[in-house]
């Protein structure tokens, strides 16, 4: 078994670090390469993704990836700012489908941003398409109309092949879970959007053990924030899980409690935290890795097809958390708080 780790910019790197240590104290055998991407990798060789780095994702089985971006490089050429690099892996390596679950553990409900009566034992998936839409579509640009006026235009565009799989992958993470799906679009204004609608609706055939609904997704950001627990399985596209994904993170207390996992068909995935490159913590070892430990479970349980070590990694967290350890962006009056470094080691106590 072999990783391709990719810390990137920011915080990545003392993140991944931790993520490392948990992977390695499982005794797997698991062989790790590290690999630039994103600003650092610009720094380095004036390219956000390399033909070395892109090498060494290509011999691996997963991609354990941290975080990249910083105000430092917001004003290079758009194709080579370091988000270039994160987008260019997945539509590499075809990486549709994006995990992310946002689950509330019980010590963290005081947390959250809503009332801790209304997040208590959430635990739900949003099932983000993540190759296709408007990040993707083309024609996109800016040009001068025939009024002669500036315009910026991007194309939001989907084939039904690209909507019937990942609509498979929900119908299947719902069968796993409670068997409820919901669909989110803007079938009513968008034509994109109803066609999606469609499609889901054509899958659902093969799936009526699932019960299905729909929902806009204006309607389904009150609904996060209303009644989060009405969801189990969210499935959407690009640009609206993009948005409903990060809404939901909120829910569970920090983003830096949330994982993720973008995988192909083959099962080959790329892993990694929601939250970003945070240069403003970067280097004063406060960052919390714990995110990023989650990413390695599902790597773990997605990829390599470890589930017991994935669950294994998944109670060590539930354990420090229970033990009152936390990072600053969780902690409450009577909890000790612990850097980056101290959280690791927690973990691997734990485990």
């Amino acid at each position: 078994m072999k990783i391709a780790v990719l810390p990137g910019d920011g915080i990545g790197s003392e993140i991944t670090e931790q993520a490392v240590r948990v992977l390695k104290a499982l005794d797997l055998g698991i062989e790790m390469a590290h690999a630039p991407v994103g600003g650092a990798a610009y720094d380095a060789s004036g390219d956000p993704l390399p033909d070395s780095t892109l090498a060494v994702c290509e011999g691996a089985d997963a991609i354990l990836f941290g975080s990249v971006g910083g105000p430092q490089y917001d004003a290079l050429p758009r194709a080579k700012r370091p988000e270039q690099g994160l987008l260019r892996l997945r539509k590499h390596f075809d990486l549709y489908a994006n995990l992310r679950p946002a689950i509330v553990y019980p010590e963290l409900a005081h947390a959250s941003s809503l009332r801790p009566e209304l997040v208590e034992n959430l635990d739900l998936l949003i099932v983000r398409e993540l190759t296709g839409d408007i990040y993707f579509g083309q024609p996109r640009g800016v040009r001068v109309n025939e009024a002669g006026e500036r315009e910026g235009f991007d194309t939001m565009r989907y084939t039904e092949s690209e909507i019937r799989r990942i609509a498979i992958t929900a119908f299947e993470a719902a069968r796993k879970r409670s068997g409820r799906l919901c669909s989110v679009d803007k079938a009513n204004v968008l034509e994109t959007t109803q066609f999606w609608r469609d499609v889901v609706t054509d899958v659902h055939a093969g799936y009526q053990d699932i019960e299905l609904s729909h929902m806009y997704v204006d309607n389904a950001a009150m609904q996060l924030v209303r009644n989060p627990r009405q969801f189990d399985v969210i499935v959407t596209g690009n640009m609206f899980g993009d948005i409903l994904s990060d809404e939901a993170s909120m829910l569970t207390g920090s983003i830096g409690m949330l994982p993720s996992a973008s995988i192909n068909a083959r099962g080959f995935g790329m892993y990694e935290p929601i939250h970003g490159s945070a240069p403003d913590i970067a280097g004063k070892g406060i960052a919390n890795p714990l995110a990023t430990i989650l990413s390695a479970a599902m790597l773990l349980r997605y990829s390599l097809n470890q589930e017991g070590s994935a669950r294994r990694v998944e109670t060590a967290v539930r354990k420090v958390l229970s033990q009152g350890l936390r990072t600053a962006d969780i902690t409450e009056a009577g909890c000790q708080v612990l850097g980056t470094v101290a959280m690791g080691d927690a973990v691997l106590a734990a485990l």
